[in-house]
Formats: C-alpha cells, sequence, structure tokens
C-alpha cells in the first residue's frame, strides 16, 4: 500500500511538473469554425489566455494575450493587444509589416529540418506568409505558391475604441495545413510536438516588443522556441 501511494505520489508530482512547465504549451483539438477577428466564436470560449512577456523597448506596458487551437484541417490564432495608438499604414500584403504594429506566429515543425513557418498580421489586417530557411542564423522568408483556394489562410482583426479612443485590437487568424506542406510532421495529431514562438510588436514609443519565449538575438533564435503539445 505504501509503495503504491509513493508511486501515485511520484506520478502526480511529475504530471504537475510538466504542466507547470512555461517552455511547453498544450493545444486543444476543435471543429472548424468561421473567422470573424474579435474572437467571439464559441469554440474560444474554454481555451486559456497565455499572457506574453514585455522583452524591451521604452514603450507602455501593454497587456498581450494569446490562444490557440487546431483541427484536422488547420491551426487557429487569436491575439488580444491592449493599447492606445495604431501605428500601422501599410496597406498591402507581404509588406514589411514587422515595421509597424504586428503580431507574429512562428511554427518550427520538425526540429531536425532548420525551416519554420512565419506568419504576421498588421491591426488593418495585411498579412505576411513566409517559410523561412535558416541555416546557422542566415535566414530569408519564402513566399507561398499557388496561394489559393484551400491553402490560403483566413484572418481578420478588431480595433476597440472608447468613443475616439483606442483601448486594444484583436487579431485572429487560421492556418491550413495544406499551406505548409512539404514540411514535416504535418498535420499534426494526438501527441504531436512541435516547437514554436510567438510574439507581438509595439510601436507607440519607439519599439517595444513582446514574446512567449525570451531570444537571444531576435525572433528568428529558433532554438529556444517553446514546445506545443497537440491535445
Amino acid at each position: 500500500m505504501l509503495v503504491w501511494f509513493n508511486l501515485m505520489t511520484l506520478f502526480d508530482f511529475f504530471v504537475h511538473a510538466q504542466s507547470s512547465d512555461s517552455t511547453v504549451l498544450s493545444i486543444k483539438k476543435t471543429d472548424d469554425f468561421a473567422i470573424t477577428g474579435d474572437g467571439t466564436a464559441n469554440n474560444w470560449n474554454r481555451e486559456k489566455w497565455l499572457t506574453l512577456s514585455q522583452r524591451g523597448g521604452t514603450g507602455p506596458s501593454y497587456q498581450t494575450k494569446l490562444k490557440l487551437l487546431y483541427s484536422d484541417s488547420g491551426i487557429y490564432c487569436l491575439y488580444q493587444c491592449e493599447d492606445r495608438k495604431i501605428s500601422a499604414t501599410l496597406t498591402e500584403d507581404f509588406a514589411n509589416l514587422y515595421n509597424e504594429d504586428v503580431v507574429e506566429a512562428f511554427f518550427w515543425t520538425d526540429e531536425t529540418v532548420p525551416m519554420y513557418f512565419e506568419y504576421e498580421l498588421s491591426p488593418l489586417n495585411y498579412e505576411l506568409p513566409i517559410l523561412v530557411p535558416n541555416i546557422k542564423g542566415n535566414f530569408l522568408g519564402w513566399r507561398p505558391w499557388h496561394y489559393e483556394g484551400t491553402r490560403k489562410t483566413k484572418h481578420a482583426t478588431h480595433i476597440t475604441k472608447n468613443g475616439n479612443d483606442v483601448i486594444s485590437w484583436t487579431a485572429e487568424f487560421f492556418i491550413p495545413f495544406l499551406l505548409l506542406k512539404p514540411m514535416t510532421k504535418v498535420p499534426p495529431r494526438k501527441g504531436t510536438h512541435w516547437r514554436a514562438n510567438f510574439y507581438r510588436i509595439d510601436y507607440d514609443q519607439k519599439v517595444s516588443q513582446w514574446s512567449w519565449q525570451s531570444t537571444r538575438t531576435n525572433f528568428h533564435d529558433y532554438e529556444r522556441f517553446g514546445t506545443l503539445l497537440f491535445e
């Protein structure tokens, strides 16, 4: 009886240690749903927010939160960004969106291959989806080919105001697994692990940055990415 109690205690400790690991994030599975930009779909209701940490900059300490879900067909992301000023003027996809207010998601599906998918979305709902080969720190993004139909992302944003004053902005997007071909471990199944990181950049006062996992040099420091566990 004592041995059984000790084993159960050890098991409970191990599970708790896993669940409290700040470098591992579990993603629940969902049915597909519509992207609206404000995160009001019922699918999000039971999912907890992940708060991103402010890593640098002189701007306000805005709160930045993230939710993730996945389905048989793709992965869903929802960002909520406290803000008082929308610094965004670019009005085309594939522009240098990182030079203005933006959220970013990086997905590294296979650690044996130094290549990952980067997605950026601005408050004005313009996107930058690119595949990034990163060879010993030498990286450059490649635009998707035949980017249409079931290979195309879905995205929307919403700016919340109190009268004329900006309070926050929300970004919601869906990345189809078909777009990630031929990356390996795609689509993920229950128990699949990916590496990933999530970011926000704000330009209220010069540049401020938020991220899930801290990086040493820049956002492309993929060896410092966290781990996604698909439930």
